[in-house]
């Protein structure tokens, strides 16, 4: 493109300061309505809470209802603000998605001091992992709410307990204190439970206007489990023990009718302790089919949850689980299309780049993440591959790379490497995503150092490609790039021929890149023939979709809509079952029967969800497909007669294609001097992303965080599944 083509920075306009304002009212709003929902958990276990407001105003007002009756209580205090806020958070994305690429660049890091500081690495090695300051500060604030809960509970449960009182129950003293204590520590875990699925809602609306992704938040996830099972376990291992001294072991098979559950409860704790035993480290890296398999156990967990606690009670948990089975829903239906596969690059190093059609109206963000399903080698088992490809740069192609390391990509790169046609039969492959970042601020920096091991450059790829595509279409600074990516072997060296695209599309002048390659085992470079990369290109399906997204161009406002609408009509639809079915039996005096209420309204809850759901994707898939299949119908195969030079076998240096050559130096039987490194690189902002095994991430989180430098910005981008 010429420069003249090219489009320049410029003033934001009236319109773009319009939506600023509007953006930010939005998360003014959010935040408050956040603030108002943990301010109801400070105050739930305090006497003011149950008596200045629970009692006198919000049972008598809910209590007394012919329609919703006590889950109106629970519903209306805790559900709806956290809908409304997921509703809010879809349509900040929705102005935010329209911010060109040009008022990114402007927004420079400006900000130092307490804000850098808060940024920065706190805590490097440790269970906790790489933890900023702003997250072990957040983790601190969490914890404190919990031992509030828990004290304060105590406190005034404790005093109401006396000899006598125990007395009455045919109790001993310490066994009513056990009792309450079993019964409180319960409660407390309802806190861990009411957040533990918001970071693991891959489409979430909430972690982005944050600036968070689902993969970045899983350590969160991991944390709010491990407090979860700890403060369930113990609330269990407690009434076990007060049964046991009451002589009322049998309370343990009990299942009340409209009363709480124990067999119920009990089924939850034991299948939550199958998924937490798996998820220890050890096992979940040896047997990781056994860790992805029992985690299916949390649809039994939360069933049964909600049989044990009743469901009036479960809507204070159920905020998160409730947008998390919306979003799980809508990945069910994108993963029953069979997607087009264009081809498939075979590497020396034991490593495969697939690249799929996808509709030219998806669009996503460098570093962002695709699952990927192959029914021949598993129906079950998805993999989170990282996307190297640039939607700017290639607006029909998505390519991810998948390096051989487990048994499913063993399996994968053992049936492409065995193949010994060029052309081959369609693969079936179904996809979820991609997920990612909803915007990047890698562009706000002067400098970029990008620190890899291994199959850790696949992210920085899909970055260098979105770079090479700005530097086409806008004249902005493009900050200088160092990438420095260390690998075992020499063959390993092929994977940086996937930083430029099969189009053979060159560097640009304009991009200031340096590549420093170090080859650890090695100390001299392999015999050049040896290094050979194999395409594969697979047949047209008819059948297949390119890659598109559920919800079409507008999908945070359809979202938003199948939040609102599948609420709208949970509450219409429980509203007149309850006022014309369960009511004139119940009399709200708890006469109904406590489990089939519970799975009536569980099954209207899942029905609205698939309803709405479905009527979208439906809607979107009528509206936009038209395209879509006149793409894969137009996709025209390399014919055969080709010469394998020029597309099927090529042979390649040590070093990658010729426009990487000037730029790339290798480094053999070395490893990387990161802090030598890292504090030379000159700029007033210097980005600092890392992405490979732990003990590298921890290395570089250090030097960020040793103060040596005040420009390191750290980010550090892991898959810990």
């Amino acid at each position: 493109m010429d420069n003249s083509e090219k489009v320049s920075a410029t003033s934001p306009s009236s319109g773009d300061e319009f939506k600023d304002v509007i953006k930010g009212l939005i998360k003014l709003l959010m935040l408050v309505i956040f603030l108002g929902t943990i301010f109801i958990w400070v105050l739930m276990p305090t006497l003011v809470y149950r008596t200045k407001w629970l009692n006198p105003v919000m049972r008598t007002e809910f209590g007394t209802s012919t329609f919703f009756g006590a889950i109106g209580l629970t519903f209306f205090m805790f559900m709806f603000p956290m809908v409304l806020m997921a509703c809010l958070g879809c349509l900040y994305l929705h102005l935010k998605k329209q911010k060109n690429t040009n008022q990114l660049v402007r927004e420079k890091i400006t900000d130092g001091g307490v804000f850098a500081a808060m940024k920065r690495p706190m805590l490097v090695k440790g269970p906790l992992g790489i933890v900023s300051a702003t997250e072990f500060i957040l983790l601190a604030m969490f914890v404190a709410l919990l031992l509030w809960n828990f004290f304060m509970y105590m406190r005034n449960a404790f005093p109401t307990i006396t000899p006598q009182s125990a007395a009455k129950h045919h109790q001993k003293l310490w066994q009513a204190r056990l009792e309450a204590m079993a019964l409180r520590i319960g409660l407390v875990g309802n806190c861990c439970l009411a957040f533990l699925f918001i970071p693991v809602v891959r489409g979430s609306s909430l972690l982005p206007v944050v600036g968070l992704t689902s993969e970045s938040s899983i350590k969160y996830h991991i944390w709010l489990g491990h407090m979860l099972m700890t403060l369930f376990t113990a609330h269990g291992l407690c009434f076990i023990v007060y049964w046991a001294s009451m002589h009322e072991i049998s309370q343990m098979v009990s299942w009340g009718k409209t009363e709480m559950s124990n067999v119920a409860g009990e089924i939850t704790l034991l299948s939550g302790l199958v998924m937490w035993a798996t998820t220890y480290p050890s096992i979940r890296r040896r047997f990781f089919e056994v860790f992805f398999y029992s985690h299916y156990l949390y649809i039994v967990f939360m069933l049964f949850y909600v049989l044990h606690v009743g469901v009036a009670f479960c809507f204070i948990t159920f905020p998160g689980f409730y947008i998390f089975m919306v979003d799980r829903f809508l990945r069910f239906l994108q993963s029953r299309d069979n997607i087009r596969l264009s081809s498939a690059r075979v590497l020396p190093s034991d490593t495969v780049e697939l690249t799929f059609f996808k509709n030219k109206g998806l669009v996503y963000n460098p570093t962002s993440i695709l699952f990927v399903n192959i029914p021949s080698i598993s129906k079950l088992q998805w993999h989170p591959f990282s996307i190297t490809s640039s939607s700017n740069l290639e607006a029909d192609k998505l390519s991810i790379v998948i390096k051989s390391e487990g048994k499913w990509s063993k399996k994968l790169y053992e049936m492409l490497s065995s193949s010994d046609h060029h052309i081959d039969s369609s693969l079936s492959v179904s996809v979820e995503g991609p997920y990612g970042p909803t915007s990047t601020d890698f562009l706000r920096h002067e400098s970029l150092v990008m620190v890899s091991g291994g199959s850790g450059i696949t992210p920085f790829i899909s970055i260098i490609r979105d770079l090479i595509a700005i530097t086409q279409t806008t004249t902005c600074e493009i900050p200088k790039i160092t990438l420095i990516c260390a690998f075992k072997n020499a063959s390993d060296i092929a994977m940086l021929d996937l930083i430029l695209p099969t189009s053979g599309l060159e560097l640009s002048t304009d991009l200031n890149i340096q590549i420093e390659a170090f080859i650890t085992k090695e100390k001299e470079p392999r015999n050049e023939e040896t290094q050979k990369i194999r395409t594969i290109w697979f047949k047209p399906n008819l059948s297949d979709q390119p890659i598109s997204a559920i919800l079409g161009p507008n999908s945070w406002l359809c979202l938003a809509a199948i939040l609102a609408s599948s609420t709208l009509i949970f509450m219409i639809i429980i509203g007149v079952m309850t006022r014309y079915y369960i009511y004139p039996i119940d009399q709200n005096k708890n006469k109904y029967n406590a489990t089939s209420r519970s799975i009536l309204y569980l099954l209207v809850l899942c029905v609205s969800i698939m309803v709405t759901s479905s009527a979208a994707v439906l809607w979107n898939k009528k509206k936009y497909n038209v395209e879509s299949s006149k793409q894969v119908q137009n996709v025209d195969v390399p014919s055969p007669t080709f010469s394998p030079s020029s597309w099927a076998y090529r042979e390649i240096e040590s070093t990658p294609q010729e426009s990487l050559v000037q730029c790339t130096n290798l480094h053999f039987g070395e490893r990387p001097n990161l802090k030598k490194i890292l504090l030379e690189t000159k700029g007033s902002s210097v980005g600092v992303m890392v992405c490979g095994p732990k003990k590298m991430r921890q290395k570089v989180a250090k030097i960020c965080s040793s103060g040596l430098a005040e420009n390191l910005h750290f980010e550090s981008i892991s898959f810990s599944w």
